[in-house]
C-alpha cells in the first residue's frame, strides 16, 4: 500500500548469499554534501528505520505461514524458529549486530536492499523489474498532435524539476506523519549502468554543471535536446515543438541499427555487450550523453489497430516492453530511470527503472505533468534561433551487431511470453468499501484472495508493498495479504451450508486483519525486511546461513504467486508490471472514487495462469463481496 515495491526482489531472500557491494556500486542517497536547507532539515527530522524485536518477528512469521504451508511443514519450521531465537543463540547474535548497524547508519536496510533487490538482480529490467504506467488516451492522432503534446509534457517535467531543484516540493504526510522525500531527488538525471556481475546507478543531478539536455528517441535514433536556453531558463512549449519537429524531420528513415534493444537484455549479457559497445569512442560519448540526460522521451509510431476492449492492455504492453523488435522495444533506453512514451495515436505513458524509487514519487510527478499539459498556453514572446538538436551516432562493429541480434531474439521471446490484461472495473470504486467503513485497499486485497482461491483452490503467498517512507531513506516492506482470517473467509464464501451473516463476519475480520498488518508494516514492524536483515547480517559476519532461512517454508513464503501493489493517483491511469515468479501473477490497481483500474499479468509459458481469467475472477469477487454486504443486515455497533 502507498508504494510500488521491488516485487521481484523478494526472491533475494531465497538466493544464495551475495558478497556485499561496495558503496560506490549503490544508488547514492541524497547527502548533506549534495543539498542543504529545507530538504536536509526535513530529512534529519525523520526517525531511523527501527529493528523490530526478534521474538515478535519470529511469532509473526509463524502466523504468516499458517495459511500457505502444510501442517507438517509448519511443525518443522516451528522447531527451527525456536532453535533460532533461543537465548544465547545465533538469532540473538544477529539481532545485536543488526541493532548496532542501525545505530551507525541512516537506514540499516537501504544499501542492502538496493543491492539485492536491484543491482544484483540479473533478469532483464524489462517486464521483470521496470513498471509501466498507462495514461488515458490523449486527444491527438497525428504527428503534429504528438509533437505538441510531447512539448507540453517536457515543459511540465521541467516545471516539476524546478521544485526539486529549489527544494520547494511540498512534504508528503501519511497519518499526520511526514514522509521521506529522498526518492524525488533520485529520479531525474539518473541512470542504471550495466556491470558484468552487478549494476550501479549514477545520479548526475548535482554534478557540476548539471545536465541541461534530455534524450529524445524517434525511429530508433537518439538525440540530445538542450531544454534550457543560455541563461538557464527552460525552453517554452513553442520552442520545444520546433526542436522536436527538427528531430522528427531528420530521422524519417529507419535504416539505423536498433542500439536501444541492447538495454532489454539479461543483465549479464548486457554487461558484456556494454563493454563491446563503449570500446568505440563515439559510442562511449553517445551512451554517456543518454546516461547523463535528465530523462528520455520516446516518440513512437501508432500502435497496431486494436478494439476498444483491448486498447488498454495493448497500451500496457507498449509501456512495459514496446511490443518486441518489430514494434517499439528498440525505441527505448530501458536503463534510464524515467522514460516518457508518446505514440502518434495518442497512446501515452511511462516506463521507469526501479532502483532509485518506488511508484508514488513517479505518479506524483506524472500527476503534475498531466495537469500541466491541460493548462491553457499563454502567448509566448518571439522565438530566438535555437541550436540544432545533436544526433547521437553509433559505430556498429560485427560484434555489436551480433549482440543486437541476440537481444532482438530474447526480447521477442519475452514479449511473446507476457500475458497482460488491463481492466476498468466500472461497477464501483473506493466509494463502496468506504460506505461500509472498510479500507478500500484491504477490500480489494481480500477480493484478490477470493479470486485466486476460486481459480486454484488454495491460498498462496501474497506480496503487497508497504511504504517505509515514514523513516529516513525508507523504501518498502511486505504486507502479507494471505492471513488466517482471509483464508477462513475465502473457504467459507462459496459454502452453501454457511449463513450469510457468518460470511460477512469473516469478511470483516479478513479486512480488519489486512488493515492491521498494513499499519504494522508502514510503522516498520513487519517481518520480511527484518528477516532479510538477519540473513544479511549472517553474510556480513561471515557466519553460515541459519537453517531457518534454508527451510522449505521460507522458500514457500517468498514464492509470491500474487505480487501486488496499490498505486493511487489523481490521473485516471494504471501501473503495470510482470509477475515475480514463473507461475504467478502481477496485479497493480488504482482505486478511483467510482471505478477501479486494474492491470493483471502472467506468463503464457505457465499453463496454470491466465491474466484475463484472474481479472474476471477478481471482478466477480468484488461484486460478490458487495452483494453479500448489501443483502446481509449487520449488527449495529
Amino acid at each position: 500500500m502507498w508504494g510500488f515495491c521491488s516485487r521481484f526482489a523478494v526472491k533475494a531472500g531465497i538466493s544464495k548469499p551475495c558478497s556485499l557491494v561496495k558503496p560506490n556500486h549503490l544508488v547514492k542517497p541524497v547527502s548533506a554534501a549534495r543539498v542543504s536547507g529545507r530538504y536536509l532539515s526535513h530529512q534529519q527530522g525523520l526517525p531511523p528505520l527501527p529493528v523490530p524485536p526478534l521474538q515478535q518477528t519470529c511469532e509473526r512469521y509463524l502466523t504468516a505461514l499458517e495459511p500457505i504451508v502444510e501442517e507438517e511443514e509448519l511443525k518443522r519450521t516451528k522447531e527451527l524458529v525456536q532453535e533460532f531465537q533461543k537465548a544465547g543463540g545465533v538469532g540473538e547474535r544477529l539481532q545485536r549486530g543488526l541493532e548496532k548497524r542501525a545505530h551507525n547508519t541512516d537506514n540499516w536496510l537501504s544499501e542492502w536492499w538496493v543491492q539485492l533487490a536491484y543491482l544484483e538482480y540479473r533478469l532483464p529490467v524489462v517486464v521483470h523489474s521496470s513498471p509501466g504506467l498507462v495514461l488515458p488516451r490523449m486527444n491527438f492522432s497525428d504527428k503534429q498532435g504528438q509533437i505538441r503534446f510531447a512539448a507540453k509534457l517536457i515543459a511540465g517535467v521541467l516545471d516539476f524539476k524546478t521544485m526539486i531543484d529549489n527544494e520547494t516540493l511540498p512534504v508528503e504526510y501519511l497519518g499526520g506523519r511526514p514522509l521521506c522525500m529522498n526518492q524525488y531527488y533520485e529520479v531525474l538525471s539518473s541512470c542504471r549502468i550495466p556491470g558484468l556481475k552487478r549494476d550501479s546507478v549514477v545520479n548526475h543531478a548535482k554534478s557540476s554543471p548539471p545536465p541541461r539536455h534530455i534524450t529524445v528517441v524517434h525511429n530508433l535514433q537518439f538525440f540530445a535536446l538542450d531544454v534550457y536556453d543560455s541563461d538557464g531558463t527552460p525552453l517554452t512549449v513553442d520552442q520545444i515543438c520546433v526542436q522536436l519537429e527538427r528531430i522528427c524531420s531528420s530521422s524519417l528513415q529507419t535504416n539505423e541499427e536498433p542500439v536501444g534493444i541492447l538495454t532489454t537484455q539479461h543483465r549479464d549479457s548486457w554487461g558484456k555487450a556494454y563493454v563491446n559497445l563503449i570500446r568505440d569512442k563515439t559510442n562511449k560519448e553517445s551512451v554517456s550523453t543518454i546516461q547523463r540526460s535528465i530523462f528520455v522521451v520516446c516518440l513512437d509510431g501508432a500502435m497496431p489497430e486494436v478494439t476498444d476492449g483491448t486498447y488498454r492492455s495493448s497500451a500496457a504492453v507498449q509501456m512495459l516492453h514496446g511490443g518486441g523488435s518489430k514494434g517499439n522495444s528498440a525505441n527505448r533506453w530501458f536503463d534510464k530511470t524515467l522514460q516518457f512514451i508518446i505514440g502518434e495515436d495518442g497512446t501515452c505513458g511511462a516506463n521507469y527503472e526501479h532502483a532509485p524509487a518506488e511508484g508514488p514519487p513517479i505518479v506524483a510527478l506524472i500527476d503534475h505533468v498531466v495537469e500541466y499539459t491541460r493548462k491553457t498556453e499563454v502567448e509566448q514572446p518571439p522565438m530566438l534561433p535555437l541550436p540544432t538538436p545533436q544526433k547521437l551516432h553509433f559505430n556498429i562493429t560485427p560484434e555489436v551487431k551480433k549482440d543486437i541480434e541476440e537481444a532482438e531474439q530474447s526480447m521477442n521471446t519475452l514479449a511473446k511470453d507476457l500475458d497482460m490484461k488491463v481492466v476498468v472495473f466500472g461497477h464501483f470504486g473506493k466509494n463502496v468499501p468506504k460506505s461500509q467503513k472498510m479500507s478500500p485497499d484491504a477490500f480489494i486485497q481480500i477480493a484478490l484472495q477470493l479470486a485466486y482461491y476460486r481459480m486454484h483452490q488454495r491460498c498462496c503467498a501474497t506480496y503487497e508493498s508497504a511504504s517505509l517512507r515514514m523513516f529516513r531513506l525508507g523504501r518498502t516492506d511486505t504486507i502479507r495479504s494471505a492471513s488466517t482470517a482471509s483464508a477462513a473467509f475465502v473457504k467459507a464464501v462459496d459454502d452453501p451450508s454457511r449463513q450469510n451473516t457468518e460470511k460477512v463476519d469473516l469478511m470483516e475480520k479478513a479486512v480488519k486483519a489486512h488493515r492491521s498488518y498494513t499499519s504494522m508494516a508502514v510503522s516498520g514492524q513487519a517481518i520480511d525486511r527484518h528477516l532479510l536483515g538477519l540473513k544479511m547480517q549472517a553474510v556480513d559476519e561471515q557466519l553460515s546461513i541459519p537453517d531457518v532461512f534454508k527451510d522449505a517454508s521460507y522458500a514457500k513464503a517468498l514464492n509470491y504467486q500474487l505480487s501486488t501493489s496499490q498505486v493511487p493517483s489523481q490521473t485516471d491511469c494504471v501501473m503495470c508490471f510482470g509477475p515475480v515468479v514463473t507461475s504467478g501473477y502481477g496485479v497493480c490497481y488504482n482505486p478511483m472514487n467510482d471505478h477501479i483500474n486494474f492491470s493483471v499479468s502472467a506468463f503464457n509459458a505457465c499453463e496454470d495462469t491466465d491474466a484475463a481469467r484472474l481479472a474476471r475472477a477478481l471482478e466477480d469477487a468484488l461484486l460478490d463481496m458487495k452483494t453479500l454486504l448489501e443483502r446481509t443486515p449487520r449488527a449495529k455497533l
